[in-house]
This record gives structure tokens, C-alpha cells and sequence, in this order.
């Protein structure tokens, strides 16, 4: 379901890859080969607002809508994209005190109908989040225009089934792990999950808290810690939540870790 940005972990199924400087990884992304990207006018600084938090990761904010859309009207996801991207002309300050600095840089598919410009926000402030792993001494991440380690690429459901097919099916609905960094797929950036108990939007911090833990090191998916228990972060969440909640954190507000038993 859905970290250098990142690398990315099919969030629905696994495969095996080397990240740069060694660990395997969830999948891997053909060469990480991306047109040379569009972007936009200038670079700017990001003032991240980190999300506010909750103090139980598995409530959430309210159920989305039966379409999906969180009650609004639904935002239509082309199937399918030119297979170009727009990179974010954007900077942000250094997250986290612990751990090596990753940086990263935002790319969106052009044609999805998402600005890289706020794609990028969203990511920083995800990562900002007191509940995310920066804050808790498991890395550095700072967003860049240029010389990024890592690249978070949002393409539509068809550009991400070409880029993840060397490391599994996406089926045109998951998200992959690929080599130097992630690629989302426009579908679960939008829409979000139809297990996931909360808005869309919500659903796009599980995907990149999701994604980052790969990075950093957790390469084992987990389960379901009990019923009624909030999901870990590192659950493929949108395979089912075997009777947990939907948990977007791997970390509760007062810090405490969420984690379950290793997945089979």
C-alpha cells in the first residue's frame, strides 16, 4: 500500500534489490530512467507545516467518501501519461538531527494534473511530521531543486507499471521501490486506498512513511499487532488490515514505535 527520498517497496508485493551503498531493497526501478525532466520557472524554499497530529495513530480524521474521493468530488486519474516529468523548483531545510542526510527531489508525470510545486510541500511536510521517522533520529531528509540522492516520481497508473516491471506487477494500482529512489502511482496519490480508514490525502503519508522506512532499513514488511491495534506503517495496508486499524505513523504522537510481527 503503501522511504531518500526514498525507495519504494511494491506496496503490494515484494521483490528484491540493492540499494546504493548496499541492503536489499523492495523493488527496483528499471535504471531509474526518467526524461530529462520539465521544470518549473524557479527554485523556491519550502516552509514545511509539519501535519498536525493526533494522538492515536490508528484514528484518523474521518472515513472518505464512498467514491474514495473523501467526500469531494472525485479528481479523474488519466490511466495513462507521456512518460515526461516536471521536477519541483523547490528547497526545503534539513529534517531530522540523526542519522545520513538523504536528499530528494519531487518529479510529477506531466498531464497528471498535479502540481509538482505542492507535491513537493506535501512530501516535506511529511517528513516533518513529529510522527515520522525523521523525528526520531532515523535519518535527515532535505527537498531539493538539484543533486538530490533520491527521487519521489508521481506517474500515472500505466507510466508506473513500465517503470516498476523489472521488479513486479503493479497492476496499474501499486507503488513500487526502484533503485535511487520511488515511484507513486498517480491512482493512490489521488485516490488514496479503499482499506485505508481515512481521507486520500492521509492515505499519501502512509505511502511515503512506508517507503522511507525501506530506505532506512526495514526491509521486512510487518502484520497486524491484534484487532483493534493500530497498523504498523511498514503493513502492505492496502492488501488488508486483518481486523487493525488504518495507521498512516510509525510513530504515535507520544513517540512510541508501531510495530507488528513480521509478515509471512
Amino acid at each position: 500500500m503503501v522511504g531518500a527520498v526514498l525507495g519504494v517497496t511494491l506496496i503490494g508485493g515484494v521483490a528484491v534489490a540493492q540499494w546504493p551503498g548496499g541492503g536489499p531493497r523492495a523493488a527496483v526501478e528499471p535504471g531509474n530512467t526518467v526524461a530529462s525532466p520539465m521544470e518549473e520557472q524557479s527554485p523556491r524554499p519550502v516552509d514545511p507545516t509539519p501535519a498536525k497530529a493526533s494522538g492515536d495513530p490508528g484514528r484518523q480524521t474521518g472515513p472518505s467518501g464512498s467514491d474514495g474521493s473523501d467526500g469531494q468530488k472525485e479528481t479523474p486519474v488519466p490511466p495513462s501519461g507521456p512518460g515526461t516529468f516536471t521536477a519541483a523548483r523547490a528547497s526545503g531545510k534539513t529534517v531530522g538531527t540523526g542519522g545520513p542526510l538523504r536528499r530528494y527531489q519531487v518529479q510529477v508525470e506531466d498531464g497528471a494534473g498535479v502540481s509538482a510545486a505542492q507535491a513537493a510541500v506535501d512530501v516535506q511536510a511529511i517528513l516533518s511530521d513529529g510522527r515520522s521517522w525523521a523525528a526520531h533520529g532515523k535519518g535527515r531528509f532535505q527537498l531539493v531543486a538539484d543533486g538530490a540522492d533520491v527521487t519521489i516520481k508521481i506517474a500515472t497508473p500505466r507510466t508506473t507499471d513500465k517503470l516498476c516491471a523489472p521488479v513486479g506487477d503493479t497492476g496499474g494500482e501499486l507503488n513500487c521501490e526502484v533503485a535511487g529512489g520511488v515511484v507513486v502511482n498517480l491512482k493512490r496519490w489521488v485516490k488514496g486506498s479503499p482499506q485505508y480508514d481515512g481521507p486520500p490525502a492521509e492515505y499519501r503519508h502512509l505511502i511515503i512513511n512506508h517507503e522511507i522506512g525501506h530506505l532506512i532499513g526495514y526491509h521486512q514488511h510487518m502484520g497486524c499487532p491484534g484487532p483493534g491495534r493500530a497498523a504498523p506503517v511498514m503493513m502492505q495496508q492496502i492488501k488488508g488490515l486483518d481486523g487493525c486499524k488504518s495507521n498512516a505513523w510509525p510513530y504515535t504522537a507520544q513517540g512510541t514505535f508501531v510495530t507488528g510481527p513480521p509478515a509471512p
